[in-house]
């Protein structure tokens, strides 16, 4: 019996079966599967991004610093530790068309949709970026214009006129497309005669969003200085903020749900809000009256509180037909939501209106590009009703037009 024991030998020994080596086996096949799906999903760019860029590990709201390191020819290269880049005798900005900032504005436009990075390797690129000064790209913009022109016409069709919306007409609702409302006299004499802005009528415009990221910009002056300043949904301007913020406003939108919630339909007192007004001078507000049949009126309110108060500011609606066609626009451009922002409405009005377009207070992440934990407005931390805008897909279009010298996106300190 002991022999016999002895003798025994296990049948599956030296094997392996599903062993380590099988294992390693199973690893590198995968591994190299996966590689070989992303060359086939991002092509060479992706390729080169991860060998340019090491992705931060950890926890993505960690504290990233410094930009670039550069060589001597001006290429851009990853930082020796992996993890961080950083600028190498750098004393000040490097002009637009530099070997070093044509690389830059490729990294960003090498991130073709959101969902190629990680938010923390978004903002290194976007970090990396600011050392090379903004400038203008006529042939974009011209043609970003263009692009506008035809399918949105914001110098004709912003806001309802009786130019564009003629007493007996038949308007459809934005949202509400069962809806429609008869452009009596009494509401035919709300219009205006026409459009108040025409093409390019400004040279330099500031869209002010209320972003945590303009806090402590001190960029007041400077928003101050340009030519036309929109706003969005009536924020404070009062001292508290106007370093960050300034305080000229030419128009300034106000959604009706502030006044439902804030001034009680505008059923009872109704100087409060006339007081809020007060804060804007003579600026012009606008509001979404035809988004649907709830916002009608609560948006003539503010008409007839202001006739009422003898005020010469004009209230202006949006025509429902340019909502819809912006919202078409940008969903080609990836921005697919319940409803867009405010600001990108204002923005997409100021590209047509403006030569040049600065944008302030627009960002739509729980931190800073430093990685810097921000409140969700300048004045507040209320975070929105999710799942109605995009805003994330905002920006990250905002950021693209920014790297093709379409629009410039101010997200640090003014200087």
């Amino acid at each position: 019996m002991l022999r016999r024991r002895m003798g025994y030998a296990d049948p599956s020994s030296g094997k392996d079966i599903l062993g380590n080596r099988s294992l390693c086996f199973i690893f590198i096949c995968a591994f190299g599967l996966v590689t070989l799906l992303q060359q086939i999903l991002y092509g060479k760019n992706y390729i080169k991004s991860a060998q340019q860029f090491s992705r931060l590990k950890g926890d993505e709201t960690g504290n990233w610093t410094g930009p670039v390191n550069f060589s001597d020819d001006g290429a851009v290269k990853p930082a020796r530790n992996g993890r961080k880049r950083y600028l190498e005798n750098y004393d000040g900005s490097f002009e637009y068309n530099s070997t070093a900032c044509r690389e830059l504005r490729q990294e960003i436009m090498d991130i073709k949709v959101l969902t190629m990075v990680k938010t923390s390797e978004l903002f290194e690129r976007w970090r990396n970026l600011q050392v090379c000064r903004w400038e203008q790209n006529k042939e974009e913009t011209s043609n970003f214009k263009m692009s506008l022109s035809r399918c949105c016409n914001a110098p004709s069709f912003l806001f309802t006129t009786k130019r564009n919306t003629p007493a007996g007409t038949k308007l459809r609702y934005e949202v509400d497309t069962s809806g429609i409302l008869p452009i009596t006299t009494e509401v035919f004499k709300m219009f205006p005669d026409d459009m108040p802005y025409s093409k390019s009528q400004y040279k330099k415009c500031a869209v002010i969003g209320n972003g945590g990221i303009i806090k402590n910009s001190k960029c007041g002056k400077e928003i101050d200085s340009a030519d036309f300043v929109f706003r969005c949904n009536i924020p404070p301007i009062n001292e508290k903020y106007t370093a960050d913020v300034g305080t000229k406003t030419d128009l300034v939108t106000i959604n009706p749900s502030i006044i439902t919630e804030r001034f009680q339909k505008l059923e009872k007192w109704r100087r409060p809000f006339y007081e809020v007004l007060q804060n804007y001078e003579n600026s012009s507000v606008v509001l979404p009256a035809f988004y649907n049949t709830r916002n009608t009126d609560v948006s003539f309110r503010v008409k007839y509180m202001l006739d009422d108060f003898d005020s010469q500011r004009g209230v202006f609606f949006f025509h429902p037909q340019y909502l819809l066609n912006v919202q078409r626009f940008w969903a080609v451009q990836g921005v697919r939501a319940k409803r867009l922002s405010s600001g990108l409405m204002l923005v997409t009005a100021a590209l047509e209106m403006c030569e040049e377009v600065h944008l302030y207070g627009f960002w739509a992440f729980p931190m800073n590009p430093s990685g810097i934990f921000i409140t969700h407005h300048y004045y507040d931390n209320v975070k929105p009703r999710p799942g109605f805008h995009a805003m994330p897909h905002e920006i990250f279009n905002f950021i693209h037009m920014h790297t093709r010298g379409i629009i410039h996106v101010h997200t640090g300190q003014c200087t």
